[in-house]
């Protein structure tokens, strides 16, 4: 039983109010953004959602984006290595430990194939995910790729996805890439950060002239 609930944390996962309506907001918007402090969750939420987009396993709770066929996804960060310790971290598992792989958000059962990256030892360039296959939701594969923000927008065209999961805040260019990559989908971006950059263009996105000007009083 305790191996079973390590390889499929995203039975588990239940979130908190300000989570549930960062998932909820996703059904009428397509782009997203959760900010807050250190250890509120962000990633967790940002990890726990690109699973469910992955693998087709939407639990009953779910009021967000649904995806009624396997998607490609991306998952970014600032650095090679800033991908591999947080967004890989919540998604596969201990990234040192290939053996734990599958205690992440994405079922071990899930997992068909990874292969790795060439930017950060045990960093992973891919995962195949297997998507549906049980109830009425067709068995496919979903691909996930990892990103990062260092390499430049150059690295960041090309490709038709259906979602790209930004942890930690990225560059108005490469925000505007990675958004325009999933036009032809009608796809969705996550933003999950602590604002340690100030009022940057990127938080500007998402604010209203109300909230912006709050904040300069504050």
């Amino acid at each position: 039983m305790d191996r079973r609930r390590r390889t499929n944390q995203l039975a588990a996962y239940r979130p908190y109010l300000r989570q549930a309506e960062f998932h909820a907001a996703g059904a009428t918007n397509r782009e997203r953004l959760f900010m807050a402090g250190n250890q509120l969750g962000k990633t967790r939420a940002g990890g726990a959602e690109w699973a469910m987009h992955l693998t087709g396993r939407y639990p009953e709770w779910w009021q967000g984006k649904v995806f009624d066929t396997s998607v490609r996804l991306w998952a970014a960060g600032v650095t090679a290595e800033g991908t591999r310790d947080n967004p890989q971290r919540i998604l596969i598992g201990p990234p040192q430990q290939p053996a734990a792989w599958g205690t992440g958000m994405i079922p071990a059962d899930a997992i068909l194939s990874t292969i790795m990256g060439r930017g950060a030892p045990h960093g992973l360039d891919s995962v195949v995910v297997r998507h549906g296959g049980g109830g009425d939701v067709q068995a496919d594969e979903s691909v996930l790729s990892f990103k990062s923000y260092e390499k430049g927008r150059e690295k960041w065209q090309g490709e038709t996805l259906h979602g790209v999961w930004f942890d930690e805040e990225p560059p108005l260019d490469i925000y505007s890439e990675g958004l325009t990559r999933t036009n032809a989908t009608g796809g969705i971006t996550i933003v999950t950060f602590t604002p340690l950059l100030g009022m940057s263009e990127v938080v500007l996105l998402f604010l209203s002239a109300e909230e912006v000007e709050g904040m300069g009083r504050g």
